[in-house]
This record gives structure tokens, sequence and C-alpha cells, in this order.
């Protein structure tokens, strides 16, 4: 259960951080914040891992790059798809 909401906390920040290095506005509420932040967090460790990268010490800044560019493709093909456009 603490893995649940650990993942859960990390999805958030994930997705936080992706929609705020996305160009625009983003017409997303919390929730699909936090499941495209999980989403993303899920793959990017997943492509961390296939790169061979390990578990460092400390906080591992290329596990967090790759889960933030790979939620901001998850955060742009939902937007695509729903067909909600970015406003500026």
């Amino acid at each position: 259960m603490g893995e649940l909401i650990g993942l859960i906390i990390f999805g958030a920040v994930i997705g936080a951080l992706a929609r705020l290095f996305m160009k625009g506005s983003q017409p997303l509420g919390i929730l699909w914040t936090i499941i495209l932040g999980v989403l993303g967090a899920l793959a990017g460790y997943w492509i961390a891992g296939l790169l061979g990268v390990e578990d460092t010490d400390g906080i591992d800044w290329i596990r967090w790059a790759i889960s933030i560019v790979a939620a901001i493709v998850f955060s742009s093909i939902y937007l695509g798809v729903t067909n909600k456009s970015s406003r500026r």
C-alpha cells in the first residue's frame, strides 16, 4: 500500500514538472496530471533500466529527467487525442 501511495505522490510531482516545462497552458485537471505523471514515471524507470542506469546514491537525476520527458510525451499525446488545444 505504501508503494502505491509513493507512486501517486511521485506521479503528481512528475506530472506537475512536465506541465511546467510544456509550452503554453494545458487544459488538464489534477487527476489527469497525476495519471499521466504516473505513466511517465513508470515509463521513465523502464527506459532508464533499458539504458543501464543503475541505482545511485542520492537523487537519481537521469531517471527523473527521463520520467519528466516521458510525462511530457504522454501529456502531448493525451491533448492531441482529445483535441484539447494548448492556448497561449
